[in-house]
């Protein structure tokens, strides 16, 4: 009975919890989304020995990260000594598809209703230790093609 009724939790994930990326989630097709070329999230990146761990703020300009904030501690070493590591959400999406070409045990992304991923596990060998990556992407804010102009082009109204 208990394990059943731990089973049956165990099931509900936190794909239903109370963060609206987690609500609108469909499931993990990718869909039409296409990675804008400015935006602005937040990411929390755990498991494995990795050089990107910790939570971020990043802010994309022209495809490009711009700006990279650590929000806690592991976020602000990470920033600091290798700026270089935080990605876009194309990069994560390409070391998704590349986990996927090489075979990994596990390759995951979950999506959000308007296609851009809210979660991402990768696990390259299913028996090795240290080798996982878990994402979390929240309060992704697309920036609208007019904000973006009017932010970097000198010219009034264009």
């Amino acid at each position: 009975m208990i394990g059943g009724l731990l089973c049956a939790v165990a099931a509900c994930g936190t794909e239903t919890s109370g963060s609206p990326e987690a609500q609108s989630a469909p499931g993990r097709h990718r869909g039409s989304w296409q990675e804008p070329a400015s935006y602005t999230y937040t990411l929390r990146s755990s498991e494995g020995e990795r050089s990107l761990l910790g939570t971020f703020r990043i802010s994309v300009r022209d495809g490009t990260v711009v700006k990279a904030v650590g929000l806690d501690d592991t976020g602000r070493r990470t920033v600091e000594s290798t700026p270089e590591a935080v990605p876009t959400l194309g990069g994560l999406l390409a070391e998704v598809e590349q986990a996927r070409r090489d075979e990994a045990h596990t390759a995951e992304a979950t999506y959000a209703a308007d296609g851009h991923p809210v979660r991402i596990v990768l696990d390259w060998e299913e028996n090795a230790v240290d080798d996982e990556a878990r994402y979390a992407i929240t309060a992704y804010d697309p920036a609208d093609d007019r904000r973006a102009r009017d932010r970097t082009d000198p010219r009034p109204g264009t």
